[in-house]
């Protein structure tokens, strides 16, 4: 069985493929920097820049998802959802002029996944 860190709902799904579909190559990151804190934010592949510290945990419709060694710490117990709700974050994001924004819904890993995903 393959284990993953993260997914992502239907709905947020559809946000991206409006998204890549006006933008083409994206990246998610979760940097747990200023603005929307921990937020999911999506941008064009080319707009971020990405060093060692940024840990790849996975693919969403296509969109690399990485979020910053430090928050990994924090997160790396837990497999997140990707979601959206309704309202403005503060972030750069590009799903923002959509009048929407992305969050996480997280729960504790499974013994068995966590020792899959954390040995």
């Amino acid at each position: 069985m393959k284990y993953e860190r993260v997914a992502i709902t239907a709905e947020a799904a559809k946000i991206v493929k409006e998204i890549k579909a006006k933008h083409g190559e994206l990246i998610f990151h979760q940097s747990g920097g200023c603005c929307d804190g921990s937020a999911p934010m999506i941008f064009e592949k080319e707009d971020m820049y990405l060093d060692e510290s940024d840990i790849l945990l996975g693919q969403l419709e296509g969109v690399n998802y990485y979020i910053n060694q430090d928050q990994f710490e924090y997160w790396k117990h837990t497999h997140l959802t990707i979601g959206i709700t309704k309202g403005r974050g503060s972030s750069f994001s590009l799903e923002i002029p959509l009048g929407v924004r992305f969050i996480i819904h997280s729960r504790i890993l499974t013994e068995e996944e966590n020792t899959i995903l954390n040995s």
